[in-house]
């Protein structure tokens, strides 16, 4: 029977890698308050987007994928990590490999899915104010739009896999730990290198966007129109 420091090497998520059981407390406990409140939010603003036909806009379907993709984070797995934080480190429910596919692939998709919406959503903006309204609705078409949101979930799915840190089995007598530290730092280094690229081609939209906002204050002030 592994002890609780063994199992907690092997795993990549939080709660498992506590011994302390008012930490795991403590971390249910807030999984559990997340869980609701995002919960909430999210479903709030899918509701009130489909409920108003004013605001089923181009930007708030981009928006609306992205509360379906914190969806799956916050109603799926923070309430499974709510509840396996409860139990003891040796349970068999929490080396089972079948549910780590499951509650890794939950996450993985929903973080991907939510960067990818995140970034949608910059550059919606950055074309319709910086771009001519034509070519705004030649490339925000309907059939479009679709194909972008569709691609968000198809690219999350395509680099789930890739993250062997909470996909790798390993052993539950006696796990790899050369092996998982290793993937570890290689999951990290990928989340790491996303986030920075979406954070790139996030300042890139939004610094766009200042350069236009700018330009066209100044020629305002020139003509002296308020």
């Amino acid at each position: 029977m592994p002890n609780a420091s063994s199992w907690s090497t092997s795993s990549p998520l939080l709660l498992l890698w506590e011994d302390s059981s008012g930490t795991r407390i403590f971390l249910s406990l807030l999984y559990a308050v997340l869980a609701i409140s995002g919960t909430l939010s999210n479903v709030m603003v899918i509701y009130l987007v489909f409920s108003f036909k004013k605001l089923q806009t181009t930007s708030n379907a981009f928006i609306v994928n992205g509360c379906a993709a914190d969806l799956s984070v916050c109603a799926l797995w923070m309430p499974q990590e709510a509840v396996l934080g409860l139990l003891p480190p040796n349970s068999s429910s929490l080396r089972s490999v079948e549910y780590r596919l499951l509650r890794g692939g939950l996450l993985g998709l929903g973080l991907t899915v939510s960067l990818a919406s995140h970034v949608l959503v910059a550059f919606n903006r950055y074309v319709l104010i910086t771009k001519l309204p034509s070519v705004y609705q030649a490339l925000y078409q309907r059939r479009h739009t679709g194909c972008m949101i569709g691609l968000s979930w198809a690219l999350a799915l395509l680099l789930v896999p890739l993250l062997p840190g909470l996909w790798k089995p390993g052993s539950a007598q006696q796990p790899p730990l050369r092996q998982t530290d290793g993937g570890s730092r290689y999951t990290a280094l990928l989340l790491a290198l996303a986030v920075l690229g979406q954070t790139a081609l996030l300042l890139h939209c939004y610094l766009g966007i200042v350069r236009r906002v700018r330009g066209s204050a100044k020629r305002v002030s020139v003509l002296n129109f308020h």
